[in-house]
């Protein structure tokens, strides 16, 4: 991994949701420390040009390179980028929609997203799973803290990281009693048990988990301070459900092991490409595995897919070798 040290000032261009956002934040800041950030609702009708843009001036440092993710941002990238007197750097991270595909300087496309097409793209680059804010360094940094916070003696503690259903999978009454089931047979092993949902787990997911609270059993409540990147630096291993890939990343960093916990199905292309990325990651990659009913250790490299991608920017922004950042 080599150190950045240019100067250059980046705007990150995203939707509100955490999960756009994190991935903008995770590449720019190895570049920029404090990124600008430009949070966008909805996308940008095409007429809203010249004197209607609403980016017609720019407030503070224009930016060198901007950084984008989410369906709805390339339109918002391409208003600020013509509104800026030196055209800067464009980069999205995820497979941009058609029209803007030769704008971008270069495009991040998921691994379980990418086809032969895509690589004939000279600024098309393949990338595996969903970069984030999270660095080894700063895991590591906390975990005494976090493990003597949340350890409570323990010899061996497991993050269980919930997401929710998506149009890929659910939690139906089968499911939820495995991963009921699950758990206790865990804590009954002798694992602490961390247990953190996210922002898509209903309110009767959270109010299941949060009845099997005991001594070797945390649930967080969501109400007061997130312990998630607390739960992440302590862990020993995770447990995470199928439905998040980001989750699945974040973990990742840490070069613990990392068990994926199946859910019911609904047929549809979504599904098609969680269940590329989960291969392409336990199978291919040997980073991840299915959970079979226990925890066991494993090694493998932990991805730093941020680092890696901030490092390509940074060398081709400074060369302005690629052919796209000659287009408007």
């Amino acid at each position: 991994m080599k150190e950045i040290t240019s100067k250059m000032r980046i705007w990150t261009v995203s939707e509100r949701k955490a999960g756009t956002l994190t991935q903008c934040l995770g590449v720019s800041r190895p570049i920029d420390p404090v990124p600008h950030k430009v949070i966008i609702e909805k996308k940008l009708p095409r007429w809203r040009k010249g004197i209607l843009s609403p980016y017609r001036s720019l407030e503070g440092p224009e930016p060198d390179i901007i950084v984008s993710c989410g369906s709805m941002s390339p339109s918002h990238v391409l208003a600020i980028a013509a509104a800026c007197r030196k055209r800067p750097f464009t980069v999205h991270l995820q497979t941009p929609q058609p029209r803007f595909s030769k704008f971008y300087d270069l495009a991040f496309i998921p691994r379980h997203d990418w086809t032969e097409e895509k690589s004939k793209s000279p600024n098309f680059r393949p990338m595996l799973g969903a970069p984030h804010q999270f660095t080894p360094a700063a895991l590591e940094g906390a975990r005494p803290a976090a493990r003597e916070k949340w350890g409570n003696g323990a010899q061996k503690m497991l993050a269980v990281l919930v997401g929710g259903p998506n149009a890929a999978y659910h939690f139906d009454g089968p499911t939820l009693e495995h991963l009921v089931e699950s758990i206790r047979g865990l804590a009954a092993g002798g694992w602490r048990l961390l247990i953190s949902t996210s922002r898509r787990s209903p309110p009767s997911l959270l109010a299941r988990l949060l009845d099997l609270r005991s001594d070797n059993i945390v649930v967080w409540d969501n109400t007061g301070h997130n312990p998630y990147s607390e739960f992440l630096a302590a862990a020993d291993a995770f447990l995470i459900t199928k439905d998040t890939i980001t989750m699945t990343c974040e973990a990742l960093t840490t070069g613990r092991p990392v068990y994926i916990f199946d859910l019911a199905k609904t047929p549809c292309k979504k599904l098609d490409e969680f269940e590329w990325f989960h291969t392409d990651m336990g199978k291919t990659h040997g980073l991840t595995r299915p959970f079979e009913g226990s925890i066991e250790p494993y090694s493998y490299t932990p991805p730093n897919e941020a680092q890696r991608i901030a490092d390509l920017i940074s060398e081709m922004s400074s060369a302005n070798k690629n052919p796209a950042s000659k287009r408007f």
